[in-house]
């Protein structure tokens, strides 16, 4: 069994990826930050619990406009109770088991820093109902993204403390968070809530930042396969290799730029099919030409030539976002914060962290990056069985008689489709703000939407890439004939063979090309085509 241990300040975005996706992962507190917590709370107990306490937001006092009123210590621990159920005001289908997996690591991780203050015994918690498999249920909507994810994590909380309202996923099954709690054996059942104990679990914008770790994890992933698609419609259309000289990309030195081209040319490495000997042979659908002599193409069109100008964005935006992600990752996100100080003691002070415009515009920039990354592919797509545009493979990329069986045009539109979703998702929701809580919150991220916006665009593209791949693997295989002796590169070679070992070539007629379009799909999300190249050619794309 692999365990990481979490300090708050060390973990990595691919933990995150890896406990989230894999509940065979255990995690536990760090010893140091274990005696860390359990210094700062006995400071507290022991100075701050008294009605004459300086008042101190969340913890002695209500919170928005109710901030100057101060709550007794009599009545902490029922308004850390009531706090949760005032906030659990969350709407709509609920966040995925790995984004409530996520959730509940990076909320014990930024408990782990020593900076918010609950009890050791709420991050102990938190980390049993993870290692156990149960995942609080949290609708997807109700977030502005400021004060933190209030609403989504007031239903984790909820879970936690053992509220009856509260829902969970348990073995697959969706239950009560006190019959989990029983059927895992975790001890008590209702876990109270003490002073700062609940507000730290709501404040900060955590659902936003599992979403978006997990979003950009797969992005990156996404982008090494669209360097493969691109590749293997490279080989397809037996395109001009001019456009990723290295030269060209030297002169304008962008980084993603340079590094796009280089993959490719190393994905294509031994190819003789993208060879001038290669597109002098004419393709029965081929019009540009009949009886007059061949001639050079001399250049490509702007979705397979300016590709490296395309994907070098990209690369370079997720590299952005990945600092902004793995700075989030090990941050304190909660208000007030305590810190201790010299000589001795702690004090708390009140500030903005929770606040998420941070992760707001980094997922609108991922929406804008992976959406146009999406859209270049599909114009590739619509190429490839348009055979006045990908220099004469079979139309509509069909088999069996024609007219009778009408190829894969329906596939390249429901591809149409998605780049149209993805550019309405591209709206910034980073830009839009209301005022919320009686104008106490005049100014607000909308992290959590935008979050979840780019999850979705990256969904989506998962199908383009993945189409893209399964129709250059239909336009190879229906044209092997006529270019017999040519060869592919030496890591297109490698994912065209992987591709038709799930996915037989279509040769005999239309057939129920939704099975297709879902084994494509997993191309991405399993990483298997991907997988294959590595094998051969080694990592590529990193």
């Amino acid at each position: 069994m692999t365990i990481i241990h979490i300090d708050g300040f060390t973990l990595t975005a691919d933990q995150v990826v890896s406990i989230a996706r894999d509940p065979g992962v255990e995690v536990r507190l760090a010893q140091s930050s274990r005696d860390a917590l359990k210094q700062s709370r006995d400071y507290i107990e022991s100075t701050w619990m008294h009605d004459d306490a300086p008042m101190m937001y969340s913890f002695n006092t209500g919170v928005g406009l109710l901030k100057d009123t101060r709550v007794k210590v009599e009545h902490i621990e029922l308004f850390q109770t009531q706090l949760i159920k005032a906030h659990a005001a969350g709407l709509g289908e609920p966040f995925s088991e790995e984004v409530s997996r996520a959730t509940m690591l990076l909320r014990a991780n930024a408990f782990a820093s020593n900076y918010s203050a609950p009890r050791v015994e709420v991050v102990d918690r938190l980390l049993a109902f993870l290692n156990a498999g149960i995942h609080p249920i949290m609708p997807q909507k109700g977030s502005v993204g400021a004060s933190g994810d209030l609403a989504p994590l007031s239903y984790l909380a909820a879970a936690i403390a053992g509220f009856d309202e509260a829902e969970v996923m348990y073995k697959g099954q969706r239950m009560g968070a006190p019959q989990a709690i029983v059927a895992a054996g975790i001890q008590p059942v209702r876990f109270d809530l003490k002073a700062k104990d609940g507000s730290a679990l709501i404040n900060g914008c955590t659902v936003s930042l599992a979403v978006a770790v997990l979003a950009s994890h797969d992005a990156r992933n996404l982008l090494s396969d669209a360097c493969v698609s691109l590749g293997l419609t490279l080989e397809a259309m037996r395109a001009e290799m001019s456009a990723f000289d290295e030269r060209i990309h030297q002169a304008r030195p962008h980084a993603g730029q340079i590094k796009t081209a280089a993959i490719i040319r190393t994905l294509l490495k031994g190819s003789t099919r993208t060879s001038h000997e290669a597109r002098a042979v004419q393709f029965p659908e081929e019009s540009r030409r009949t009886d007059i002599p061949y001639t050079p193409r001399i250049q490509d069109v702007y979705s397979l030539r300016c590709a490296p100008q395309v994907y070098g964005p990209v690369f370079d935006a997720l590299d952005y976002i990945d600092t902004i992600v793995d700075k989030e990752i090990n941050s304190a996100t909660d208000n007030p914060l305590i810190f201790g100080k010299e000589g001795g003691g702690f004090e708390i002070i009140s500030g903005g962290n929770f606040h998420g415009q941070y992760l707001a515009q980094a997922m609108d920039l991922l929406s804008m990056a992976i959406a146009d990354l999406g859209s270049i592919c599909e114009r590739r797509i619509a190429r490839l069985i348009d055979p006045t545009l990908s220099w004469g493979l079979p139309r509509n990329l069909m088999s069996g008689i024609r007219g009778v069986n009408t190829g894969y045009t329906v596939v390249q539109c429901s591809m149409s489709s998605l780049v149209m979703e993805n550019r309405t998702l591209c709206m910034p929701g980073s830009v839009d703000s209301i005022p919320a809580k009686g104008n106490s919150e005049d100014h607000v991220s909308n992290s959590t939407w935008c979050a979840r916006k780019a999850a979705t665009v990256v969904a989506n593209t998962q199908y383009i890439v993945g189409v893209e791949m399964l129709f250059a693997a239909q336009g190879l295989t229906m044209t092997e004939s006529l270019l017999p002796g040519f060869v592919l590169g030496q890591g297109t070679q490698a994912a065209y063979e992987e591709i038709r070992r799930q996915i037989p070539a279509c040769l005999e007629g239309d057939r129920w090309f939704h099975n297709d379009i879902a084994t494509a799909r997993s191309f991405i999300t399993s990483g298997s085509v991907r997988a294959a190249v590595e094998k051969e050619i080694g990592s590529f794309a990193q």
